[in-house]
């Protein structure tokens, strides 16, 4: 499924899942947020918790619009979250996972990729609302082809509005094959950055916003 083009002036819930670990979720989630003065919520963070997703994107942005609104579960163990629920000792309840109300455009940023285990039953797919649209950061490694192709797979399956934002060194034939086995809308690309600071992120907020309020 593509990108609905009608209706631009609603506010939109975007949220941002990766097809693994450091592939580029949060910078792409700073850089969405930016582009969109949107409100930011990082449902479940697992360890770092003085340096969180949180914190980096707040860092990140220029705009005095963005709100940051707290984690539903904020875990101290960098692991899956339902490893690190169980070291503190709770169980990642899904009624405690509750949208932050607010009139503004709202970036989600999950936790590793899709079927990541929340408890017994749950997974970060769970919590994407059926109302979301869904950005899908792809990074080139050995394998990344079948992750990005199972995630994309999993998100059209559930009939969620898909798009991908490929993160790194560019491989055309990788992209190229991703694009012609799903039809997603490929929003572009974020390259290896030297550094990453507000200056680059605005960059690439001015870069792609056009195409994020026409999704």
């Amino acid at each position: 499924m593509q990108w609905n083009k009608e209706n631009t002036t609603k506010t939109m819930k975007i949220f941002i899942t990766g097809i693994s670990t450091e592939v580029g979720k949060t910078l792409i989630s700073a850089i969405v947020t930016e582009a969109l003065e949107a409100d930011y919520w990082k449902p479940i963070q697992a360890g770092e918790l003085d340096n969180s997703d949180t914190h980096k994107v707040k860092a990140l942005i220029s705009n005095k619009k963005s709100k940051f609104h707290p984690n539903a579960y904020a875990l101290h163990t960098p692991m899956s979250p339902h490893a690190a629920a169980e070291i503190d000792k709770v169980v990642i309840e899904m009624n405690a996972i509750n949208t932050p109300k607010t009139k503004n455009h709202l970036v989600i940023e999950g936790a590793g990729g899709l079927l990541v285990p929340l408890n017994e039953e749950n997974t970060i797919l769970d919590i994407i609302a059926d109302d979301c649209k869904v950005i899908v950061v792809s990074r080139h490694y050995l394998g990344s082809i079948n992750h990005t192709l199972m995630t994309l797979k999993i998100l059209q399956e559930r009939g969620l509005e898909v798009g991908v934002i490929f993160s790194g060194d560019p491989h055309p034939s990788t992209e190229s094959i991703i694009q012609k086995m799903t039809g997603v809308s490929v929003m572009g690309r974020v390259a290896e950055e030297v550094e990453i600071n507000k200056d680059v992120i605005k960059r690439y907020a001015d870069l792609f916003r056009e195409k994020l309020l026409n999704i």
